[in-house]
């Protein structure tokens, strides 16, 4: 079990050894001062799982007994090794701490939040949407993606995917042209001709498919352009354009998607709706005030609530008094203003 654990805090904090110096300047989390938030979080139940212990100084913080505390650390550890991936950032770590221990004496919750230096729930971005039981209508296929390089998100609304060719939507379609040019790639990578290789691949990515590298080896994909549908992000350029995309990065990188496909657009990326580990993803762009709503194209009624209440907060590009829409920044340029 401790193996489990190790392996998640490596992942996110970097290799850990037995001679790290934990134990040397400690902060109140048992680790070092300079070590703080959801790597101390990761430390200690790293900790617990080895020797059942909870961290010296909780106590001061939360209500309930060192037996409950102890309770609450071994479904921390549970759901910890279940995220995918593991907790990475502050709101993350947050979240996941309020979901397992949401039938706990609030207390307690934001006492053991406290403790981490983390966000409370009050300030955190609620959630409301989480993922639909049955496709809705008007959806018209459904993909599981590969984990998510952050390099693959374009924007604040646009993000490139990629699917395994092992998925049964996937494994019928793929063009033997392709198919035969992955397995000769593989083999002429295996006798070092990697010019040979890399042409073959070349001829891979030019029918729209992918040979990615994974933990659990190579994997032929194909790859979608996914644009987010109901909103529009600030572009690039312009304010808060960097913020928008920053944030998608820190909801998708490194995680699996679900997307619900409703169609396409003249780009022929497919317009869709995105869930990571049941989050939806326009929501959070929508009441961080990362994007407007697509009301062009989109009439929900969530979205536009979303974004009032956005508004209403001057949150994100909602600080400025009159932000420019994107669409009309998109028009000026086209027209050379």
């Amino acid at each position: 079990m401790g193996n489990a654990l190790r392996s998640l805090f490596s992942q996110c904090f970097g290799p850990f050894s037995a001679d790290d110096n934990y134990g040397g300047t400690l902060g109140p989390h048992g680790v070092s001062a300079a070590t703080v938030g959801v790597s101390a979080l990761a430390h200690d139940l790293f900790n617990f799982e080895i020797t059942s212990n909870v961290p010296e100084g909780l106590s001061s913080h939360v209500i309930s007994s060192r037996k409950a505390q102890a309770n609450w650390y071994t479904k921390l550890v549970g759901a910890w090794r279940e995220a995918t991936p593991p907790p990475n950032t502050p709101e993350d770590a947050a979240r996941l701490v309020i979901q397992t221990l949401k039938r706990h004496q609030k207390a307690d919750v934001e006492g053991l939040l406290s403790f981490y230096g983390l966000l409370l729930p009050q300030d955190l971005v609620p959630l409301s949407a989480g993922v639909p039981a049955s496709l809705p209508h008007g959806v018209l296929f459904e993909l599981q993606t590969l984990p998510v390089d952050a390099r693959a998100v374009a924007d604040g609304d646009t993000i490139t995917v990629y699917v395994s060719t092992s998925d049964p939507r996937e494994s019928c379609s793929v063009p033997q042209d392709v198919h035969i040019a992955a397995l000769e790639s593989l083999a002429a990578r295996a006798e070092r001709k990697y010019s040979h290789a890399d042409a073959l691949h070349q001829t891979i990515i030019n029918s729209g498919y992918r040979v990615l590298n994974l933990k659990n080896g190579e994997v032929l994909a194909k790859k979608y352009r996914i644009r987010l549908r109901g909103i529009d992000a600030p572009e690039s350029a312009m304010p808060y354009g960097k913020e928008a995309k920053e944030e998608l990065v820190r909801i998708v990188e490194g995680k699996c998607l679900r997307v619900l496909v409703y169609g396409q657009d003249r780009y022929e990326r497919s317009v869709g709706d995105v869930y990571c580990n049941h989050i939806f993803v326009q929501e959070v762009m929508l009441k961080k005030g990362l994007a407007w709503h697509y009301t062009a194209y989109d009439q929900r009624q969530e979205f536009a609530k979303w974004e009032k209440e956005a508004r209403a907060k001057r949150i994100g590009l909602w600080a400025s008094e009159n932000p420019e829409k994107p669409w009309d920044w998109r028009k000026d340029r086209r027209e050379g203003r």
